[in-house]
C-alpha cells in the first residue's frame, strides 16, 4: 500500500515549502538560496543569447509578447516579468517556496492547496495581487492558455478567492500527485486588466506583471529588452536576495546560428552557449578571444533528464511499424558525423532520461522486472533484455553492413523497391520530409539523406522561416524533426504527459510530437508518478526509459557532459553552478571593473 501524497508533509498545517518526497533543503524564514550572492553588485546589461526557452518563445523572431497561449511566437525570458505562487529552487531536484504566498495548506484529503498571499505582494503599478487575481489567472490559464497549462489544470475543480489574502486550488482526486509542484509556479495576471483585453497572441503591448523585470524597449521580431523593477516588492525575499542583478537584459533575434555568432564576435551580444561543435572547435579564434576580453569555458551540464533527438511523426500511418522506426535510425551514421564534422566532441545519445538517474543500464533488475512482467505482450520483448543501444558504424557514412539491415527492415514491414523507390502494396512511395529551420542542419545532414534515398526512400530536407516552423510544429505537420528538451529533476506525471502520454497525441501544441498513444507507456507514466519515494520513482522511470527505448519513437541524436559557453568577461559570478538550472541572467552580475578592462 502506497502513502499519501506528500506524505512527510502534515495536513491542515501552514508550511513555507513542498517537496516531492518531503526533504525540503531549506527551513522555514531563510533568507537567501545558497547560490545567490547578496553581496553582489546591481545594474549593467546582459546582451544575451538564450539557449532555452518556454511556451510559444522563439528566439529567431517574435511577433507578439503573449507567451502563455499556443500561438505566435513570443520573445523568451517574457516570464520573468510575472510572479507565482511559489518558485523553485536550483540546487534541490523537486522543491517549491512560498513566493507570492506565503503558505501552503494541505487539506485532510489531499486534494486542496490553501495558500495565504503576502499582503505585500504588489503588481508593478502598484496594486495588489489579490485571491480574486490568482482564481481568475488559474482558470483563465485552463480555459485559454499554452497546453503546458491545460494539460497540468486538467484536473482542476476550483480556483477560489477565501478572501482578499487567502486562494484555494482543489482538484479532482485524479490529479497527478504531484501537481500542484508544477500548478503553484504558474504566472499571476491582473484581473482587472485582461477584463478589457482578449487573452490571445495579438499582442505587442505587455501585460501587467509583478516579476523582478518589466519590457522596456522592443521592435518586434528584432530585439526586446527586460528592465529590472527597482522598486520589486519582493526585492528583500529569499527569492531574489542575490538574484536578478543587471539593470537590463536584451535578448535579439537572429534568423539563424551564423548571424548570431558573428553578432557575439562583434561585442554586440556577450554571452552565448554553443551549440554547434564545429563552430566551438575551429572558430573561437577572434581577436577577442586571443586578446583575453572573450572567454571560452565549459560548465557542468544540469543534473536533470534531457534528451535530443529526431522525432517521427506516428500520426502518419508509414511510420507506426517498428521496424520503419528501426530502419531510419539504421541510415543515420553519427560516429561519421562526430568525426568528421563535430570534431569528437560529442557522445551518442541512447536514452530519453539521459544526465540523470533515470536512464536504464544493463539488464532490468528485479525490481524493475515486478513493474515490466505485467506488461508483457504489451511492450517490445527488447525492454526485458540489455537497455537498447543504438548500432555504431563503421565511420565510413556508408555502413553496408547496417544499410543492408535497414533494407531487410523495411521489407519486412511491407516495403518493395520499385523504380529505386520503396512501395507498399498500394503502390504509394515511401517518403520523408526532414523539416528544419536552421542553414546548419543543411550542413550536416546529406549524409543521413544520402543513406535514407540508398535504400530506397524518398528523402528530402526542407528548410522554413522560423514562423512557419513554430506553426507546424503545432500542428503536427511534418515527418520527422530534431527536438531538444531539458525535463525537471523530478519529472511530474504532467511533464510525462506532455512527451509521453496518449492524452497528448493529438492535443495541438503539445510536446508529444511522435503522436505516441500506447496503453502500457500510459501505465508507466502512471506508475511513475504514485511512487511515493525517491527510490520507487527511479526504478519506475528506468523502466518507462526501457519501453520507450525499445519502442524507438525518437531517435537518439547526440549530447555533450558539459555546457559550451562563451561570454565577454564583463561578468561576475560564483562557483560552482546551481545542479539543477543554469539561468546567468538571474545569477550573474555586471562586474564594472572588468567590463572597463575591456572596453564593455
Amino acid at each position: 500500500m502506497t502513502r499519501p501524497i506528500f506524505a512527510a508533509t502534515p495536513v491542515n498545517t501552514p508550511v513555507h515549502g513542498l517537496s516531492a518526497f518531503g526533504d525540503l533543503k531549506y527551513p522555514a524564514g531563510f533568507k537567501q538560496f545558497d547560490y545567490a550572492n547578496p553581496d553582489a553588485p546591481k545594474g549593467g546589461i546582459i546582451r544575451l543569447q538564450p539557449g532555452d526557452w518556454l511556451f510559444n518563445q522563439n528566439t529567431n523572431t517574435f511577433n507578439t509578447l503573449n507567451t502563455f497561449v499556443r500561438t505566435g511566437s513570443a520573445p523568451p525570458r517574457m516570464e520573468l516579468c510575472f510572479d507565482s505562487l511559489m518558485s523553485g529552487s536550483l540546487d534541490e531536484p523537486d522543491t517549491i517556496y512560498g513566493l507570492v504566498a506565503e503558505t501552503v495548506t494541505i487539506s485532510e484529503d489531499r486534494n486542496s492547496f490553501t495558500f495565504r498571499l503576502r499582503p505585500e505582494a504588489r503588481f508593478h503599478d502598484g496594486s495588489r495581487i489579490t485571491a480574486e487575481d490568482v482564481a481568475f489567472s488559474y482558470d483563465l490559464l485552463k480555459r485559454d492558455g499554452h497546453p503546458t497549462f491545460q494539460l497540468i489544470l486538467a484536473e482542476m475543480a476550483a480556483a477560489e478567492a477565501l478572501s482578499d489574502g487567502e486562494f484555494r486550488l482543489t482538484f479532482s482526486g485524479q490529479q497527478s500527485e504531484r501537481t500542484i509542484l508544477a500548478a503553484s509556479t504558474f504566472p499571476i495576471l491582473s484581473k482587472k486588466e485582461l477584463a478589457t483585453k482578449k487573452f490571445d497572441s495579438g499582442h505587442l503591448q505587455p501585460f501587467l506583471g509583478s516579476g523582478p523585470y518589466r519590457v522596456g524597449r522592443f521592435s518586434a521580431g528584432r530585439f526586446i529588452e527586460y528592465e529590472r523593477v527597482e522598486d520589486d516588492w519582493a526585492r528583500n525575499l529569499p527569492f531574489r536576495n542575490g538574484l536578478y542583478l543587471f539593470d537590463i537584459i536584451r535578448i535579439d533575434s537572429f534568423s539563424d546560428r551564423n548571424a548570431a555568432f558573428e553578432a557575439f564576435k562583434k561585442g554586440e551580444t556577450e554571452w552565448r552557449g554553443e551549440f554547434t561543435a564545429s563552430v566551438w572547435a575551429t572558430e573561437y579564434d577572434f581577436p577577442a578571444v586571443l586578446d583575453g576580453r572573450v572567454i571560452k569555458r565549459e560548465f557542468p551540464e544540469d543534473q536533470r533528464p534531457s534528451f535530443y533527438c529526431k522525432a517521427i511523426n506516428q500520426r502518419r500511418e508509414r511510420f507506426r511499424d517498428l521496424r520503419v522506426r528501426q530502419a531510419i535510425a539504421r541510415c543515420f551514421d553519427f560516429e561519421w558525423i562526430n568525426r568528421n564534422i563535430f570534431y569528437g566532441l560529442y557522445r551518442r545519445n541512447q536514452s530519453p532520461f539521459e544526465s540523470s538517474p533515470y536512464k536504464a543500464e544493463g539488464l532490468p533488475g528485479p525490481e524493475e522486472l515486478a513493474i515490466l512482467e505485467p506488461l508483457r505482450g504489451k511492450i517490445p520483448e527488447e525492454a526485458f533484455g540489455e537497455a537498447v543501444v543504438q548500432p555504431t558504424t563503421d565511420g565510413t557514412g556508408n555502413d553496408r553492413r547496417n544499410l543492408r539491415e535497414a533494407a531487410r527492415l523495411m521489407h519486412e514491414a511491407g516495403w518493395t523497391l520499385k523504380d529505386g523507390f520503396l512501395h507498399n502494396e498500394k503502390g504509394e512511395r515511401f517518403t520523408v520530409e526532414y523539416l528544419v529551420n536552421d542553414e546548419t542542419f543543411l550542413r550536416i545532414s546529406p549524409g543521413f539523406i544520402r543513406n535514407l534515398r540508398s535504400i530506397g526512400i524518398d528523402a528530402t530536407i526542407r528548410q522554413v522561416d522560423p514562423s512557419q516552423y513554430q506553426l507546424r510544429l503545432i500542428d503536427f505537420e511534418f515527418d520527422m524533426i530534431d527536438v531538444a528538451f531539458s525535463l525537471g529533476a523530478t519529472p511530474t506525471r504532467d511533464t510525462l504527459m506532455q512527451f509521453f502520454h496518449s492524452s497528448t497525441a493529438n492535443l495541438p501544441g503539445s510536446n508529444n510530437y511522435v503522436g505516441m498513444a500506447d496503453e502500457a507507456v500510459d501505465q508507466l507514466v502512471d506508475i511513475a508518478a504514485r511512487a511515493d519515494n525517491r527510490q520507487d520513482f527511479t526504478i519506475a522511470m528506468k523502466c518507462l526509459d526501457r519501453v520507450l527505448r525499445a519502442r524507438l519513437d525518437w531517435i537518439p541524436n547526440w549530447g555533450s557532459a558539459n555546457r559550451r559557453v562563451a561570454f565577454w568577461d564583463k561578468f561576475g559570478f560564483r562557483e560552482p553552478k546551481p545542479d539543477y538550472g543554469f539561468p546567468v541572467e538571474a545569477l550573474w552580475w555586471y562586474d564594472e571593473e572588468k567590463a572597463k578592462a575591456i572596453g564593455k
